[in-house]
């Protein structure tokens, strides 16, 4: 990230699995993924944007639909979007995660969270401009709403100092 837009985001948010964040400012969003994925939608007219991070790929009991789930998680991020102003015509997506590692977990969940959000995106024609998912590696994510730039690190294996809030030998 260069100066210039260094000045712009002032503020840094690190993002729980199972939520979504659209904030009214610049802001720097971070998460940490493994089977889980996250969508970083973009308004290149607005020059704004929003996050989420959900684990399982769906759930049909809307008693418990939350943003756990990504076909609640990628439907809310869009409705937030435009409810804050956004035309869909003007969303742009970013796809992470999605990671599968067969020692942990006999099931593909990884796979089905990737497959989820495509459909979903797909359907409502809203433009995935760049991802990075599968494979058998973690990732850490940080997302700058003002410019729409990420900044992806694959790692080994997922770390407690990972997680917000940082601390010591990090």
């Amino acid at each position: 990230m260069n100066d210039e837009n260094q000045d712009l985001v002032k503020n840094s948010y690190f993002l729980h699995p199972g939520c979504i964040y659209i904030p009214s400012e610049p802001t720097l969003i971070s998460t940490v993924l493994g089977s889980c994925v996250s969508i970083c939608m973009y308004d290149k007219k607005r020059r704004t944007g929003g996050m989420n991070h959900f684990l399982f790929p769906y759930i049909l009991d809307k008693d418990k639909a939350t943003a756990r789930y990504g076909n609640v998680a990628v439907l809310a991020l869009i409705n937030f979007m435009v409810d804050s102003g956004s035309k869909i015509q003007d969303l742009e997506v970013q796809l992470f995660g999605g990671a599968h590692n067969p020692l942990i977990c006999k099931n593909n969940i990884g796979l089905d969270n990737i497959t989820i959000a495509r459909k979903i995106l797909s359907k409502k024609r809203i433009h995935i401009v760049s991802e990075d998912v599968g494979g058998e590696r973690g990732r850490k994510v940080v997302f700058n709403t003002a410019t729409n730039e990420v900044a992806v690190a694959k790692v080994e294996k997922l770390r407690q100092l990972d997680w917000f809030p940082y601390n010591q030998k990090r």
